[in-house]
């Protein structure tokens, strides 16, 4: 970790930051195409489709069918998001801190939207945001999203952290400008992956996130 600014905005990821959703993606994403008698992929096999929001994935999984299959999806994905214990406790105290010391925060994720309003509806987060960016099917597309965000609140980008899970998150964040803060609390972030792309900070537990953080927002 290196120096102490001071936070003068919050950009926050979704799966596999806020939350531990990223078991029930794969799950959901498989018996979508199972549904439709598609493609089988291992979680692995998942993963590495990352980029494209999920209607983009399906674009590339079932060309033909992929809006049955999406539609299929989502049904899944309401079915089993009740199974996720919801946000991870740390992040939690840190949306609160930012909420009671006014510094703007918003969400900045790879998923549809859809399924991004679903998990934020349950995980009662859903009016918290001040901006959400939701993915595109052509592609990644965080780091325009981020410039977005922070173009809007007229802060320096410096100032802002985006907090995320993945390689690709911290990649983003670089080519923002803004810090990568690496969430590798989940138990499917790998930190090593994520040291190696030179985070502003990386953390294990979301409880140090959030004291790290809280020591950085002004009163």
């Amino acid at each position: 970790m290196t120096g102490a600014p001071r936070i003068a905005g919050a950009i926050f990821d979704l799966d596999g930051t806020l939350a531990d959703t990223i078991p029930i993606c794969f799950v959901t994403f498989r018996r979508a195409l199972e549904r439709l008698d598609g493609p089988s992929y291992t979680d692995t096999e998942i993963r590495a489709r990352f980029g494209p929001s999920e209607d983009g994935m399906f674009q590339r999984a079932l060309p033909a069918r992929w809006q049955e299959a999406f539609t299929a999806y989502l049904e899944e994905y309401e079915r089993h998001l009740p199974l996720c214990e919801g946000l991870f406790p740390g992040v939690a105290d840190a949306l609160r801190v930012l909420r009671e010391r006014r510094i703007p925060t918003a969400l900045v994720t790879g998923k549809s939207s859809p399924t991004t309003l679903m998990s934020l509806k349950a995980f009662g987060v859903d009016g918290v945001f001040d901006a959400i960016e939701t993915g595109s099917p052509t592609g990644i597309v965080k780091a325009a999203a981020i410039a977005r965000v922070v173009a809007t609140w007229r802060v320096p980008p410096p100032g802002v952290v985006y907090v995320g899970d993945a390689v690709a998150d911290m990649q983003a964040a670089h080519e923002a400008g803004v810090l990568p803060i690496a969430a590798a609390w989940a138990p499917s972030a790998v930190a090593a992956e994520l040291e190696a792309t030179k985070p502003h900070a990386l953390f294990t537990d979301a409880g140090d996130f959030h004291a790290w953080l809280a020591a950085r927002c002004p009163d």
